[in-house]
């Protein structure tokens, strides 16, 4: 009987653990998660129904990357036995993501967008240029205050100093109000994991981005990407790609005759399509914008339900608290998150938003200093009233175009994929980035200078840009060549999306309502108004 006994092949064995060997672990799922069942979903992080399940699995592995690096690394020097840390943090920033995910949802963007952020940029090409004009005069002491502190006399804020040095306590103030908004008593008393999670979001977003974006040299090197290689780049690449011509001279034939005809042809047969096709695509955008209005801030999304999400499992050492699964509908959840803070004073009705086109048109004028000559100031006030006299349908298409093309969710995507790939390339942070020399950023200046230049056709150079097109494309980036001016420009773009989005956390009579004296502003008699700013304080209360 023995002998009958036959040994299983290699060919069996392994399909054997083929069939039986299971999916390794996402490093979500080990750490987040580690009470899941396995084969189970993670839950959903978002509560959106037009997020992706994509969107949602990347989110969950840049929480765990972030929570391994500046979380479990001095955690486990503590103890290597407690793994409940980082799913009690997950739960907390899960809580936060939901509620700010409801605020985002029931902002309207397009008056930060088109209003309040160019009137801040406008402003500060504008207090720059009167800073500038003081330098070497006597009310610089005849030069004896730099520059950074005449700016900061026109633009003071309690969060920087007149050397851009930004103050830590106030965006900690800022963010522990923000927490305080989006959890619930229970989840906010706990000091330790929200200590934990105030300090990551500050260390990332006021140690680490604000002070790297606001050098010079980091935003001309922003401003080359975007623009993409030269010119000159792209011919000298095609030039060497081209066969050797050859040497003898071509001669009249009939053939090179019908070589021209046919090539002309072709040329104009797809300048023709592509006319055809542009014909098109504007006559679908036109009727897409005026037939899909999007509807108001309070009645956006309110009808829209929410995805039905798979129960998340329990863990029976963590029944009572875990990440439950989104509302049925946004009503309900927002009727919720309001019942927690009764005490939040409901923030103003805005008005209805106009002249969407008008604060970006002024602040175009600013950066080429149109005002300064007569040819472009013309070209502006036509413009201006062709804007004017298209109001309404100006504003449904930048609105259209901002939640189609920028706030979409494969922008989101692609910013989401972008920053887990820079702030941790490894799966662990990097190291910081060497800081370009004198010399390169030179290079980047005037690389940046010359990209500048080339996007300007040259038949409207002379309208656009003047008789001296280099002096104004430089006058276009020195506004931005200082660190501590441009510190300035962020925190208050940093402000007044804090309170786009939290109108709790505004003073009254201050600049906390920048958005409404920006859209009250629009319906003045329609001159060229400088857009206000509090000259006091700052703008949030902590």
């Amino acid at each position: 009987m023995a002998g009958n006994l036959r040994p299983r092949s290699a060919h069996s064995n392994s399909i054997t653990s083929n069939t039986t060997k299971q999916q390794p672990a996402t490093l979500a799922r080990r750490l987040l998660f580690p009470h899941l069942p396995p084969g189970s979903d993670l839950p959903p992080l978002f509560v959106s129904p037009t997020c992706s399940p994509e969107l949602n699995a990347e989110a969950y592995d840049f929480l765990a990357l972030a929570l391994r690096a500046f979380v479990n690394t001095w955690w486990t020097k503590i103890t290597r036995y407690d793994k409940e840390l980082l799913p009690e943090i997950t739960i907390v920033l899960t809580t936060v993501l939901r509620t700010f995910e409801t605020r985002l949802l029931t902002t309207d963007f397009s008056l930060f967008m088109f209003s309040v952020a160019p009137a801040l940029i406008t402003q500060h090409y504008r207090d720059y240029r009167h800073a500038a004009s003081k330098v070497s005069t006597s009310y610089a002491m005849g030069g004896a205050v730099p520059l950074p502190h005449l700016f900061h006399q026109l633009q003071p804020h309690v969060a920087v100093s007149p050397e851009g040095k930004i103050d830590e306590e106030y965006f900690r103030q800022a963010f522990d109000h923000v927490l305080k908004s989006c959890l619930s008593p229970q989840d906010y008393a706990p000091e330790a994991e929200r200590y934990i999670i105030r300090e990551i979001i500050l260390k990332v977003l006021v140690k680490d981005v604000i002070p790297r974006v606001t050098q010079p040299w980091f935003i001309q090197k922003i401003f080359l990407d975007l623009l993409g290689p030269s010119r000159d780049a792209e011919s000298d690449k095609s030039a060497n790609v081209l066969p050797p011509s050859h040497t003898h001279h071509a001669h009249f034939s009939f053939h090179s005759l019908l070589v021209f005809f046919l090539s002309a042809v072709q040329s104009i047969s797809g300048m023709g399509l592509a006319l055809v096709q542009a014909y098109r695509q504007t006559l679908s955008t036109i009727k897409l914008v005026n037939h899909s209005a999007r509807p108001k801030v309070n009645q956006r999304r309110a009808s829209e339900p929410w995805r039905k999400a798979r129960p998340a499992p329990i863990s029976p050492t963590r029944s009572a608290r875990s990440i439950s699964p989104p509302s049925s509908s946004y009503a309900s959840a927002a009727s919720s998150t309001l019942s927690l803070h009764a005490d939040i004073p409901p923030p103003k009705p805005q008005r209805p938003p106009s002249h969407y086109a008008r604060e970006p048109l002024i602040m175009i004028s600013e950066l080429l200093t149109m005002h300064e000559r007569f040819a472009s100031s013309t070209v502006m006030y036509t413009l201006c009233m062709i804007c004017a006299a298209t109001t309404p349908f100006m504003d449904r298409l930048l609105t259209h175009l901002l939640y189609t093309r920028v706030l979409c969710a494969s922008s989101i995507l692609f910013v989401l994929r972008l920053s887990k790939r820079t702030l941790f390339p490894n799966g662990y942070p990097g190291p910081p980035p060497i800081d370009p020399t004198p010399e390169e950023q030179i290079i980047i200046h005037q690389q940046l200078l010359r990209r500048l230049r080339e996007q300007v056709p040259a038949f409207l150079a002379p309208v656009l840009l003047g008789s001296s097109p280099e002096r104004t494309v430089e006058e276009i980036i020195s506004p931005l060549d200082d660190a501590a001016c441009n510190a300035h420009l962020a925190v208050f773009i940093m402000d007044a999306l804090l309170l786009s989005i939290f109108p709790e956390m505004g003073v009254e009579g201050s600049a906390g309502n920048a958005d409404m004296d920006v859209a009250e502003r629009s319906d003045d008699d329609g001159k060229d108004w400088t857009p206000g700013m509090s000259r006091t304080t700052s703008t949030m209360t902590p």
